[in-house]
């Protein structure tokens, strides 16, 4: 075997872990074939991420940290969207890990750390496309109306984006995109949920 050479072994070793599984899926990555990968011992990946799954949880705590920035950059809620999209296309790896609590340690602080930030990034882009409901001065605001309206948008928006760019990650819309740039698609859909700002 030869000596480690890379200088950071955590980010080498999540490196070949994603390009494992953009190619063959979570289910087949191995902490052993990693560790053969990057030279090191067998042991060299766990003290880093303990186990298999310890090293899943990172993968989409840094998944969400990049989807939290790319969010946060949005100009309206359409933007929102597509830079979802992009997300997904850019990180199909960290994508597919992301959103499967199955192979997580779904309490671990980093990865509910960076879960809570891309959660605020996608309510922030919301809020900020949703005009406040005008209230009378004579009439009281609703109790819990405008919350449950938030939620639902949250809820609505986050399935059309998740769902078109899952969609289009597993090939099942090749044939409705044509030569259609899939951002270019999302962003024409006639979706009142996207308002532009």
């Amino acid at each position: 075997m030869s000596p480690y050479h890379h200088g950071d072994l955590r980010r080498a070793i999540l490196t070949a872990a994603l390009d494992v599984i953009a190619t063959d899926g979570p289910s087949a990555l191995s902490l052993r074939d990693l560790a053969r990968r990057a030279g090191v011992s067998h042991a060299a990946p766990a003290h880093h991420f303990r186990d298999r799954t310890g090293l899943l949880t990172a993968i989409a705590a840094e998944g969400h940290g990049l989807l939290a920035e790319a969010l946060a950059r949005a100009t309206d809620l359409r933007d929102a969207g597509v830079r979802y999209v992009r997300f997904a296309r850019r990180h199909p790896a960290h994508f597919q890990v992301m959103f499967t609590p199955g192979l997580l340690h779904t309490d671990d602080l980093e990865l509910t750390t960076a879960q809570a930030l891309s959660r605020t990034a996608l309510t922030d882009a919301i809020a900020a496309a949703t005009p406040p409901a005008p209230t009378a001065a004579a009439t009281p605001p609703a109790p819990t109306g405008d919350d449950t309206d938030a939620r639902l948008t949250r809820i609505a928006v986050w399935s059309l984006a998740h769902g078109f760019a899952t969609l289009l990650l597993d090939h099942n819309l090749d044939g409705l995109l044509g030569d259609d740039d899939p951002e270019e698609v999302l962003r024409r859909l006639p979706m009142s949920l996207f308002p532009s700002g």
